[in-house]
């Protein structure tokens, strides 16, 4: 039986915990915060609970399986959101996304005129197949570097994948309206970039998004962190909650365990489940890890967000995703990823109001989650979010951008919290509060992050800064990537020569 150390209780380390302990490894997770989930989180106040990450499930079947290969089905009820979002235009126009594929086409012709949902249905097909060529054959499969990309095939799949055009220049290609082309931009941020540099690959992600549906957990995405933490404790891992780990020890290359609270702990494997930046940049220095190491110091970090909480008087019920888009979105990469990055004047804003009784105090209330694109924490070269009054002001902007978009909830705020980038790093230990490690910039970078199987042998990467990316299905998909590189568990009498096979 292999001592398997799993450092990080995100989805990311707690699925790779599950696994690896039905897969007969003795298995021992250690998390820095007193609770589980990393940005999966959830926050109190007052009779509301919000969920503080994802709040979209795609591909639900990945999460079935997950559950269903470490014991059998996990008690969660997951169901349909229809429409899967809400839009409204800097024109005023509003455009709800069905749930079901087939439906989306008549709806843009109804919100936003004739040929355009013909135009949204060439790029689906697009997507269709470039999803059969990077699905299950990239993403639920290592990939450590350049010789990988000869998974893709021939010149025709290079011509679909087209490493040179961003996702921009395929909106302008193929959506001759310019608000579809913001919706296509949108989805950049899926990985925390500038769809201006984020490469056309990652058009796959709003395929996904209506071809499989997209999903809400009844009492929040929160529960999933719940089920799995579960799973982990049914199958024998050991939870060590408020345990810090502050280096993986090595020797010559090999990973030989953590250390945690000024105690060593030995192990056979390490999987960490942490920004990659950090890994490599604080948690190993073994020399094996250099390549690595020179590699995410160069990339650009991820965008950040910035995030109220509202606890709102009344209920006006409507659909539970909603974006509201400004005039300009370009501007908002421009001040989140340009030379001088400050916080965004004209941003565009999500709202999550699920309905859900589970998650407020009364009937007559609901709990809004309001999120928008920001940059890092990083006051020496960037923008310093612990600056004196900065959050607060920032929040009395965002507030007036939505009243600006037809949706004034001020003078219904019982409260509101405000969480900033510089929060995020503190509660996840994300550098900078980057949600997503790196940003995808560039021609490979979608499809090249950090690899799940480390230089330094016996040291695994899982979560949404490695490879393939973030997002809970992802995530998940990283976990069963892991798993698999580690394999299953081997009895000490097995690994020994001569022993039974």
């Amino acid at each position: 039986m292999s001592r398997v150390v799993v450092v990080g209780a995100g989805l990311g380390g707690l699925a790779a915990a599950a696994r690896l302990a039905a897969a007969g490894h003795r298995v021992a997770l250690y998390e820095r915060a007193t609770t589980h989930g990393g940005k999966l989180g959830t926050f109190t106040r007052d009779g509301f609970t919000f969920g503080t990450g994802p709040s979209l499930l795609t591909l639900p079947h990945v999460l079935a399986a997950l559950f269903a290969e470490t014991g059998g089905p996990a008690d969660l009820d997951v169901l349909p959101v229809d429409p899967v979002c809400s839009y409204r235009f800097a024109d005023g126009t509003r455009l709800d996304m069905p749930h079901d594929p087939a439906l989306v086409p008549a709806a843009l012709d109804a919100a936003l005129g004739p040929g355009r949902g013909a135009s949204w249905s060439r790029l689906h097909e697009r997507s269709a197949r470039l999803w059969e060529l990077v699905g299950d054959p990239v993403l639920r499969a290592p990939f450590d570097g350049l010789r990988d990309l000869a998974r893709l095939g021939g010149p025709g799949d290079l011509g679909l994948v087209a490493p040179w055009r961003t996702l921009s220049g395929l909106g302008r290609r193929l959506l001759p309206d310019p608000r579809l082309r913001t919706w296509l931009d949108r989805y950049a941020t899926y990985s925390g970039s500038d769809p201006r540099r984020t490469p056309s690959v990652l058009s796959v992600t709003p395929y996904v998004e209506q071809a499989h549906g997209g999903w809400y957990v009844r009492g929040g995405l929160r529960r999933i962190a719940d089920a799995v933490l579960d799973r982990c404790r049914e199958l024998g891992v050991e939870v060590h909650l408020g345990a810090e780990v502050t280096r993986i020890t090595t020797v010559r290359g090999r990973a030989t365990g953590i250390e945690v609270d000024g105690d060593r702990v030995p192990a056979d494997v390490v999987v960490a489940n942490a920004d990659a930046a950090r890994v490599y940049g604080e948690l190993v220095r073994d020399p094996a890890a250099d390549r690595p190491r020179r590699a995410v110091r160069r990339a650009t970090r991820s965008l950040a967000g910035f995030v109220l909480l509202l606890g709102l008087d009344g209920r006006e019920p409507g659909p539970a995703h909603r974006v509201r888009f400004p005039r300009d979105h370009h501007a908002e990469f421009d001040a989140i990823f340009g030379g001088r990055p400050g916080p965004v004047p004209d941003p565009t804003v999500y709202v999550h109001a699920p309905d859900d009784p589970a998650l407020r105090p009364i009937d007559a209330s609901e709990g809004w989650f309001v999120l928008v694109n920001a940059p890092t924490h990083d006051p020496g070269r960037g923008v310093d979010w612990d600056a004196p009054g900065l959050g607060e002001a920032y929040a009395d902007r965002v507030l007036a951008a939505l009243a600006e978009r037809g949706e004034d909830v001020r003078g219904r705020v019982r409260f509101r919290e405000v969480r900033t980038p510089a929060d995020l790093e503190r509660d996840t230990g994300a550098p900078g509060g980057a949600i997503y490690g790196t940003a995808s910039h560039g021609p490979r970078a979608a499809l090249l992050r950090p690899a799940n199987r480390s230089p330094v042998a016996g040291l695994f990467l899982v979560g949404g800064s490695a490879h393939p990316g973030g997002g809970l299905p992802l995530v998940l998909h990283s976990a069963e990537i892991v798993a698999g590189l580690v394999g299953p568990a081997v009895s000490a009498a097995a690994r020994t020569p001569g022993g039974p096979s």
